[in-house]
């Protein structure tokens, strides 16, 4: 029975196609080698090789010969080949650097495409109404300060002070060098146009708010700070307050560029999340904590 099938089936024209078309494939083979995939190209064209020659020229202040040109291109087959392989393997996914790098491109080629044109003088003066707190300068103190060190007085400090200020204020000749009085310190002994967070930093809040009342050309105190105590001579007090628009123009005029970009770049990306469904998950606030202890 086995043999009459085995029979039937080698005398079955489908069979001979089927066996001759094999042969034939091996055949093809044998003569011609394994089939080959089409290669991806990668054509350098005369703009590509005129953009290499002027970044080469740009960073050596000179044309590039006709080998280093040739090496320039060699080159950046290489990265291209390299790129194109990486991205097939999916090296770029799930790569912090790569995924800021390109956020920055899109939002670079969005400010590209949405620069604002250059504000009139209405727009300017509206800019200016509605953001005088961002411009109003600050008042600034410059004076010299005399210190008295807790740790090295022996008696009363206070009347120490007292004292040495009346003979500052008796004697001019005696504060003309202010470094040669007081105690040795490191804070500075004197001060230009500094603002009174600037006179915080150094000094203290409290210290700052007292001696911006004192008298210009005086010496006055104590004043108290986290150090000791102070001597005080303020040499000029300039007043702040809000500047005319045409003084600081310029940087009105930055600002205002620079509060339209970002207005830009929000709407850009307003435009695209809407083109997306987000679904954000926070966890728990049990879970909240865990992660913060660990």
């Amino acid at each position: 029975m086995i043999r009459h099938k085995f029979l039937r089936l080698i005398r079955d024209p489908l069979c001979h196609f089927l066996v001759l078309g094999a042969g034939i494939f091996i055949l093809y083979s044998v003569v011609n080698g394994p089939a080959k995939m089409p290669a991806d190209r990668i054509i350098i064209d005369e703009n590509q090789v005129l953009r290499l020659s002027a970044q080469f020229q740009r960073t050596w202040m000179r044309p590039p010969t006709r080998q280093e040109l040739l090496g320039l291109a060699e080159d950046f087959v290489k990265e291209e080949i390299l790129y194109r392989e990486a991205k097939a393997l999916g090296l770029d996914q799930d790569d912090l650097v790569i995924r800021r790098r390109l956020r920055q491109k899109m939002e670079f080629l969005n400010e590209d495409l949405t620069e604002p044109k250059a504000p009139t003088n209405a727009e300017l003066q509206s800019y200016f109404d509605a953001n005088r707190d961002k411009f109003r300068r600050s008042d600034r103190l410059s004076f010299q300060q005399i210190y008295l060190n807790p740790l090295e007085s022996t008696g009363d400090l206070k009347q120490t002070a007292v004292e040495l200020l009346t003979r500052l204020n008796s004697n001019p000749a005696l504060s003309a060098d202010p470094n040669s009085i007081g105690d040795v310190t490191l804070l500075p002994t004197q001060l230009d146009a500094a603002t009174e967070p600037e006179v915080a930093h150094t000094f203290g809040k409290s210290f700052a708010k007292v001696i911006k009342n004192a008298t210009i050309g005086r010496w006055s105190g104590p004043y108290e700070s986290g150090y000791g105590l102070h001597l005080v001579r303020v040499m000029k007090h300039e007043t702040g307050g809000l500047p005319d628009m045409a003084e600081i123009r310029p940087i009105l005029e930055r600002e205002w560029y620079n509060e339209r970009r970002n207005e830009a770049k929000d709407q850009f990306y307003q435009s695209l999340r809407a083109r997306y469904e987000v679904d954000i998950r926070l966890p728990d606030v049990t879970t909240s904590r865990t992660l913060a202890v660990r």
